[in-house]
């Protein structure tokens, strides 16, 4: 075989139109109609009415039971939290719906509020309804929390969810009867330990035999529902999501994400127990007001509440009507959103498909040499530089957002800001600009052919990487790359000044934008923009995947000398110049119109501690650097040693007047020694109305086993270094207190237990000063905490 013809600079490119600007312009304008309908598909869809047809989910009837749950915060065990679940019970009652109120104690599913050592507990009253099946092969379950945080309403979370069930239920009910049992859990709790899906998925004997859970969450206040998480061997299940839910959005690679991260929901307790598989489905963006006084009813968008809804009926019914007895595919799905559906295909193609796409780019870098458009080197020196975007991107993302919480530092204390859009727009145009900038330096010496093999071969490696690591996310580079790669072997076999070679860049350049563009638009509300690097890498990503459309904004690579070069080289710099005027232009409008005021006050966290016994009280933040209004309050770092239960030990605080306030009583039942175990029960009774009571013993006892309101729990002992070992956290306390036995080793030293309490609002504190409208309460479960404790001797 002969050697490869000569490189010559004017054909280092994959396409070279005759009518250069009129195919970038064709070129461009295909790509911006394929992103412009993704971006539409995943807008939310029109509220339905309160008149629509009865069998139908309507936003506008769901809205009503909105108002009605989030009309005030209504915590596990607060009077509010009473009135919403008789309005609930009442409803599914109304239906005509086998209704009734499981009440019992629980135990938290995982550690979001106990102590290092010991276990989180609380009273629930969950409200459960059936729907009978006509001859069911099993029970499907729609799932939702009526109770909210201390600090806001919850009119999205998750009034919109527990009002998207109701509302389901109005229109099953309103429909022929589904062949398998529908099941609506109304759970207490969730905010506070989770307790009471724990609660129904353990002991509840609807759920004895699991069955197909559907969980309807809100972490925002609008943008499209995602379905983010599913069970283990998902292929059946997201099958069925991608034909029965009318807007079908979630990806696998969202899955697999939060399957590695500590977050947890409703879902999770369900997941923990054999029988039970399901999909956990949540609306994400308007972040800012999640866990505020902000979320309110006026704050739901009815979009995404018809979104919600629309989708739990289209799953319940098709699930109702489906046999149940097989769900489990033996491995999960590859899935992502695409316009009007969700494409799939099994977990088994995934590596094949990786390793298809690696071979097909070196395929590409074999062919371009032989057909004279590069050579190994440059093909090398490609791959070597297409890593600069990769990297610089996310890195000049996270750079940028430094800069704007620099200038406006209340940002941190927010999930994402008020008005996030440009600021994201700012990222994409800075990732862009890294992009074009990079390209416009490199092309001339290395080649458009080289650096586009070089940018598919990234591709390439990253979708085998993931293949292995992360296989639910392989499909965001590993599609690109074999779609890149086929179309440049397309361009390189085909008449290079033709039509098809621009024609087959542009397909590929489509297929990009289909699969990366979603995730780019799904990753901001997701990880809010402190983690906004995460969408510039895939915007970088993508940008590589589309560099034979880029190069069309380019005049052709070599050939041009003196005053026609310098022309070039200018003409190249005008899209890096204008995607760098975006992003400072966008930067600087995020900045004008995203200020604080009372329509979006600024975050500001505060608690209130008092020990009874000594009489000493302190002002607790959370604030690493305390707003001017929390500075009145904290002058420093705090030792919270001796409040045993907040769960941050790092807050900074201040001396505050002592409040006549009770701590929680210990009445000792019982004392006894035998068998080497002292076994202490004792009465632990709030004095006032509280959310929650602690009780912990001290640093050196050992708790062998301990019972909480008849429930048996392990045992432990203190951490390194903490002052207090063992403890119990319970939320909801009734009032006649909570019964505790702690079997402890015996010994000779004395045994002290340490109790607290924990109660919401600080205005009738003395020394509070009351918040100027333009300051927030962050969203946490401490905020606006008021916590008394006392040491009790044994």
């Amino acid at each position: 075989m002969g050697a490869p013809p000569p490189t010559r600079p004017a054909d280092h490119a994959l396409a070279r139109p005759r009518r250069r600007a009129l195919a970038a312009l064709a070129a461009l304008a295909a790509l911006l109609a394929v992103g412009g309908t993704v971006a539409y598909d995943l807008e939310t869809p029109a509220p339905a009415p309160a008149d629509a047809p009865a069998d139908s989910f309507s936003a506008g009837r769901a809205y009503q039971h909105v108002q009605a749950i989030s009309g005030q915060p209504h915590p596990a065990g607060s009077a509010a939290n009473d009135q919403v679940r008789a309005h609930v019970e009442s409803t599914l009652r109304g239906l005509g719906l086998q209704t009734e109120v499981q009440d019992t104690t629980a135990e938290e599913a995982g550690q979001l509020s106990g102590a290092a050592a010991g276990a989180t507990l609380a009273r629930v009253r969950n409200v459960v309804a059936r729907l009978p099946g006509t001859d069911p092969t099993g029970k499907v379950f729609l799932v939702a929390h009526y109770d909210s945080v201390q600090t806001g309403p919850g009119g999205n979370d998750d009034a919109a969810g527990t009002s998207a069930v109701l509302e389901a239920a109005r229109a099953l009910t309103a429909g022929p009867r589904p062949r398998n049992d529908v099941v609506f859990v109304l759970t207490d709790a969730e905010e506070a330990c989770l307790c009471g899906a724990s609660a129904f998925a353990a002991d509840h004997p609807l759920a004895a035999d699991g069955g197909v859970v559907l969980n309807l969450e809100a972490r925002g206040s609008t943008g499209p529902v995602v379905m983010f998480e599913t069970s283990r061997d998902n292929a059946k299940l997201v099958d069925v999501f991608g034909r029965a839910a009318p807007h079908p959005v979630g990806t696998s690679f969202a899955v697999e994400i939060y399957r590695a991260l500590p977050n947890d929901t409703d879902f999770t307790p369900f997941l923990d127990r054999a029988g039970f598989v399901g999909l956990n489905s949540a609306y994400i963006d308007g972040a800012a007001i999640y866990h505020t006084p902000l979320d309110t009813p006026a704050k739901v968008d009815r979009g995404s509440l018809q979104q919600h809804g629309d989708n739990a009926l289209g799953l319940a019914r098709e699930f109702g009507r489906a046999d149940l007895t097989d769900l489990r595919a033996g491995h999960d799905a590859t899935y992502f959103p695409v316009p009007g559906g969700l494409a799939r295909y099994p977990g088994w193609l995934v590596l094949p498909l990786a390793l298809a796409a690696l071979v097909a780019v070196a395929a590409l870098g074999w062919l371009a040499r032989r057909r004279g458009r590069s050579t190994y080197g440059r093909i090398a020196a490609g791959f070597g530089l297409t890593l600069v975007p990769i990297v610089a991107a996310p890195l000049a993302a996270q750079l940028l957002w430094a800069g704007i919480t620099a200038i406006r530092p209340n940002h941190a204390e927010l999930l994402d800001p008020y008005r996030p859009t440009w600021y994201r727009l700012a990222v994409v145009a800075l990732a862009a600009t890294i992009l074009l900038v990079w390209y416009a330096l490199t092309r001339r010496r290395v080649g458009p052919a080289a650096l586009a093999i070089g940018g598919l071969g990234w591709l390439a490696v990253l979708g085998v990487l993931l293949a292995v690591l992360v296989p639910g996310g392989a499909y965001l580079t590993s599609l690109p790359a074999l779609a890149g790669a086929l179309a440049g072997l397309v361009a390189l076999t085909a008449r290079i000044d033709g039509p098809w070679p621009v024609v087959a860049v542009t397909l590929a350049g489509a297929v990009a934008v289909l699969i990366l563009l979603p995730p780019v638009v799904l990753l901001f509300p997701a990880l809010g923009m402190a983690m906004g690097g995460v969408a510039a890498l895939v915007v970088a990503l993508l940008g590589l995947a589309a560099l034979p459309v880029a190069d069309l904004l380019h005049p052709e690579a070599g050939g041009q000398r003196g005053l026609v070069a310098a022309r070039a080289r200018r003409a190249g710099a005008l899209p890096a110049v204008a995607a760098g005027l975006a992003a400072a232009v966008f930067a600087g409008v995020g900045l004008a119109a995203d200020r604080f005021d009372a329509t979006h006050p600024t975050p500001t966290h505060l608690m209130y501690a008092l020990d009874a016994g000594t009489g000493q009280a302190r002002w607790l933040s959370r604030e690493a650097e305390p707003q001017p209004w929390t500075a009145q309050f904290v002058d420093g770092p705090a030792d919270v040693g001796d409040l045993p239960g907040l769960g941050d030990p790092d807050l900074r605080g201040g001396p505050a007047q002592a409040a006549s306030l009770p701590a929680p009583k210990v009445d000792v039942l019982a004392d006894t020694r035998a068998a080497g175990q002292r076994t202490v029960r004792v009465r632990l009774v709030p004095q006032r109305t509280v959310r929650f009571v602690t009780l912990h013993v001290d640093a050196g006892t050992v708790v062998e086993s301990a019972t909480v309101n008849g429930r048996r729990l392990g045992g432990g002992r203190a951490t390194d270094g903490a002052p207090w070992g063992y403890g119990i956290v319970f939320h909801a306390p009734p009032p006649e207190g909570v019964e505790i036995t702690l079997v402890l080793a015996a010994g000779d030293r004395p045994t002290t237990l340490r109790a607290m309490d924990g109660s919401d609002g600080l205005t009738a504190v003395p020394g509070f000063r009351p918040r100027p409208a333009d300051v927030g309460v962050v969203g946490s479960h401490s905020s606006e905490l008021l916590a008394v404790a006392r040491t009790y001797p044994l």
